[in-house]
């Protein structure tokens, strides 16, 4: 008997209602003729219950049939919008119910693959743009190096030509040994450049360790500056009396500090200043490295870090690739670094946390 009139279909409601509405509609007809009135006033109360009787029944059908079908076609209207912010609120245990669940299921299974077709299609976009970048600096880096290598092959081939020619032992010694300066400068360009293109593209990795920095401070300055006896500067340091260690790659810290000295050292001005310092601060340690002299034209300064620029008023060449490892170096870190002017000359600088 229960299961006969549970309501767990819809067809089963219908039944019912149209049952009961029978039922009703019979009983209230029986009443209606036997009660103690005229009847014209019987029939008239009889239309009067008909009438509320339908009623109540269009409100049943609403209820039951016509508002979950409404809830339905709209969600489908949004679903076809590809809008599936709101779900389906029919919580009844019918088939109208059963399927609203479905389709609560299937918007947000939509929902889920439109949100990760976006995440594909924007690591999609970003990867394009990545391959563009690097056939821009592909083609960048073939330029300049094609430019960088006429200078030192022209200078090779001229004193080869000229070794053929020349009879005299001292000069063809001398072209011997600036061919062989030449070489050396090529080998050690392309060496740099390949250095610099494994660490930006992952191929070469940092393997960080604990040591002292103070201690590799010393070693570097006392090579690049110390033991230089053609040095033309005044040199100050001020570093701790301690130990401070720090984790990082020993090896690659080497390099970045080599570069800032020697270019300190090749700017610095004669008998001008050359300031090494290394200062704990809180959780962090600071160097940096000054140097008197010509100072950085400030739209310049961003530049500085760009592989093969060369300042056009500099005194000297190089390869304009030292500050661009520097830079590669201590972002794959992401220390803080930098260079700024000071009143009377370049201050180049960056920062790494102290371990204990």
């Amino acid at each position: 008997m229960k299961e006969q009139f549970s309501l767990r279909t819809v067809r089963k409601k219908i039944i019912l209602i149209s049952k009961l509405a029978g039922v009703i509609l019979m009983i209230s007809y029986l009443i209606s003729t036997r009660l103690p009135l005229e009847e014209d006033i019987s029939l008239l109360l009889w239309v009067i219950f008909l009438i509320l009787l339908i009623m109540m029944i269009d409100y049943l059908l609403g209820r039951f049939i016509s508002d979950p079908i409404g809830k339905i076609c709209e969600m489908a209207h949004r679903a076809a919008r590809l809008d599936f912010s709101q779900p389906c609120g029919i919580t009844s245990k019918d088939e109208f119910g059963e399927l609203a669940d479905n389709l609560n299921k299937m918007s947000e299974n939509l929902q889920d693959t439109l949100e990760k077709l976006e995440k594909a299609n924007i690591r999609l976009e970003e990867d394009v743009q990545q391959e563009r970048k690097l056939l821009r600096e592909r083609k960048e880096l073939t330029d300049r190096l094609s430019h960088e290598m006429k200078t030192p092959i022209g200078v090779i081939r001229a004193y080869a030509e000229g070794i053929q020619d020349e009879t005299d032992e001292e000069k063809r010694q001398k072209y011997s040994e600036i061919i062989i300066s030449e070489t050396e400068r090529m080998s050690m360009l392309i060496e740099t450049l390949l250095d610099l293109s494994a660490l930006e593209n992952g191929a070469a990795s940092l393997v960080p360790e604990r040591f002292d920095f103070v201690e590799l401070a010393e070693t570097v300055a006392g090579r690049l500056l110390i033991d230089t006896p053609e040095a033309d500067f005044e040199l100050q340091y001020e570093l701790p009396e301690h130990k401070v260690f720090v984790y990082t790659d020993k090896q690659r810290m080497e390099q970045v500090l080599n570069n800032f000295i020697v270019n300190a050292k090749k700017n610095v001005s004669p008998k001008g200043t050359l300031r090494l310092s290394v200062v704990e601060q809180g959780p962090m340690l600071h160097f940096s490295v000054y140097n008197q002299g010509i100072s950085i034209p400030p739209e310049r300064l961003p530049k500085i870090w760009e592989k093969f620029y060369r300042d056009k008023d500099a005194k000297y060449s190089g390869s304009g690739l030292g500050l661009a490892i520097v830079a590669q170096i201590l972002s794959m870190q992401d220390l803080e670094y930098g260079a700024e002017n000071l009143s009377d000359g370049v201050r180049f600088f960056f920062s790494i946390p102290i371990i204990k």
